[in-house]
């Protein structure tokens, strides 16, 4: 790598002496403007509007357009006199905690070298910001601009951010803010298990750019005079749901079967579907659960009513038994009767 920037970092009455080096790249692929017919590049010539004359670099200034038609010119002898204090050096002006400080502001990331005899006095620096677990905020002057910063730690290594000014943060204006519609409470858990479904531990190296690769691939195999192999189509997105219960309970399926996971009904664990019911129907689940063993226990004194039944109908035998056998005593009292009347 190759340092950008030399300076010093003023911690209180300490400097560090630094070197700056650009912390990212782009792996964007790039190409020429050329000739179709003989591949040629094209060249653009810088000329004047008014006299019609090719300008060289030299010749160039810095016009602001004040409207009108009028341009107001400034050579670098302007922007030489402006008061930049911070233009070599890198002032800490704050300590604050790291989530106080929104992602958006962020701009562009730069290592931070020690030089000479700086050594110490960094890795002090260093371990004092990860022991408070906060970061600096900063002003630093690069390529003659006043840029606001954070200083942080990465990898052992003081990262310079640079942000943007609060003012250069625009503010959302959309319609849709001003509208009154809310999201129903069944909506929101059947989303956060969507969310739960999804959820993993980020990983940077698992994500890819699949467009790049495949251009390299293409450009690989114009070089090699090969046949381009075709990527695989990209499935296609499904198309806009109406109801969006049921695409949100689609979605979290879909991600538990590319999880591998058991499908909502199967043998695995139940999905966290369920969650979106609302109390009303678990109330009613719980009762219809309820109602069957109050069945079961009606039945059972039934039976019971049945078996006295059985044993009433035994002692009854006895008794027609014994009618019988009264009959036969009035059968043998007739012939007295009619002793007495012959007599």
């Amino acid at each position: 790598m190759r340092a950008i920037w030399k300076g010093a970092v003023s911690f209180g009455l300490v400097s560090i002496g630094v070197k700056l080096y650009s912390a990212t790249e782009e792996k964007d692929i790039r190409f020429h403007q050329v000739h179709r017919e003989d591949g040629g590049r094209i060249r653009y010539k810088r000329t004047c509007q008014v006299c019609g004359e090719e300008v060289t670099y030299d010749d160039i200034a810095k016009g602001y357009d004040i409207g009108g038609g009028e341009m107001v010119i400034l050579t670098d002898e302007d922007f030489a006199e402006l008061p930049l204090s911070s233009s070599r050096a890198i002032d800490v002006l704050e300590f604050v905690p790291a989530d106080q400080v929104d992602p958006i502001l962020y701009n562009k990331a730069y290592f931070l070298e020690p030089e000479g005899t700086a050594t110490k006095p960094y890795l002090l620096l260093r371990d004092a910001l990860t022991d408070s677990e906060r970061v600096a905020i900063v002003k630093v002057a690069l390529r003659q601009r006043e840029q606001l910063a954070t200083l942080r730690v990465r990898e052992g290594v003081l990262l310079l951010n640079t942000m943007l000014w609060p003012d250069e943060i625009r503010k959302p204006d959309f319609g849709f803010l001003d509208e009154d519609l809310k999201v129903r409470p069944p909506e929101l858990a059947m989303a956060s298990s969507l969310i739960d479904s999804m959820t993993g531990e980020f990983e940077p190296d698992a994500f890819t750019d699949d467009y790049r690769a495949a251009l390299q691939e293409v450009i690989d195999a114009k070089v090699e005079g090969r046949e381009v192999v075709q990527p695989e189509e990209v499935e296609e997105a499904p198309a806009a749901a109406v109801d969006l219960m049921a695409a949100l309970k689609a979605s979290v399926e879909r991600a538990r079967s590319a999880r591998g996971e058991a499908p909502a009904g199967g043998a695995g664990e139940p999905t966290p579907i369920s969650a979106a019911r609302s109390a009303q129907k678990k109330a009613a689940e719980k009762k219809a659960a309820k109602a069957p063993a109050r069945k079961t226990a009606e039945k059972k004194p039934a039976e019971k009513k049945a078996a006295p039944k059985k044993a009433a109908a035994r002692k009854a035998a006895p008794k027609k038994a014994a009618e019988g056998e009264k009959k036969p005593a009035a059968k043998k009292a007739a012939p007295k009767k009619a002793a007495r009347k012959t007599a």
